[in-house]
């Protein structure tokens, strides 16, 4: 009884995780606006409710890429705390979620609420079927200079990019900056 127990456990931790890997790639295919990322989150037949769009995740895609890059030079969707419900392949989770967009001119936005999700589970794989977005609070923060722009070398390991330049895509990751301890000078 134990072990079948035990075993309940680890198979609820591995839905969990596939569920939370279908989330992130949500997030960083927008921020990194990697169009096959954001939509292998999705099933083909997902409905988006976010902001004034309903529709398709293709399209939901086409739509928030166009107004991030009107609107802001980066974007963070941030993912928080995540409760799941699920029951056999169908999954109801609630995801709490910090934006912040650093706008063209100069501005930061920041945002906060939930994306209320229900995931199925086809062919083995969770994919959101239907995702709806509460939108609850919304400011500006105080905008400071991005800190060590100034240093020579900076951008050696690749410079943060909304799309496959950002060196998160670099495979093998590989140092190419000049070792420098600030300290030890």
């Amino acid at each position: 009884m134990r072990d079948e127990h035990r075993m309940a456990r680890m198979e609820a931790l591995l839905d969990k995780q596939d569920i939370l890997e279908c989330l992130t790639r949500f997030s960083r295919g927008m921020d990194r606006f990697d169009r096959d990322l954001f939509l292998s989150a999705f099933h083909g037949d997902a409905i988006m409710a976010a902001g004034p769009f309903v529709g398709s995740p293709s399209d939901c895609y086409d739509w928030a890429a166009a107004m991030h890059e009107a609107g802001q030079v980066a974007t963070h969707h941030n993912l928080l705390n995540v409760s799941y419900d699920i029951q056999g392949d169908i999954a109801h989770t609630e995801t709490y979620y910090l934006f912040v967009g650093r706008n063209r001119d100069e501005s930061n936005w920041i945002a906060g609420g939930r994306y209320i999700d229900r995931l199925e589970r086809r062919d083995g794989q969770w994919k959101i079927a239907l995702r709806t977005n509460a939108i609850e609070w919304s400011g500006r923060a105080q905008t400071l200079p991005i800190p060590f722009a100034d240093v020579p070398g900076i951008s050696d390991n690749g410079a943060p990019a909304r799309d496959k330049t950002d060196p998160s895509y670099q495979r093998p990751l590989t140092n190419r900056r000049t070792r420098l301890n600030p300290a030890a000078d």
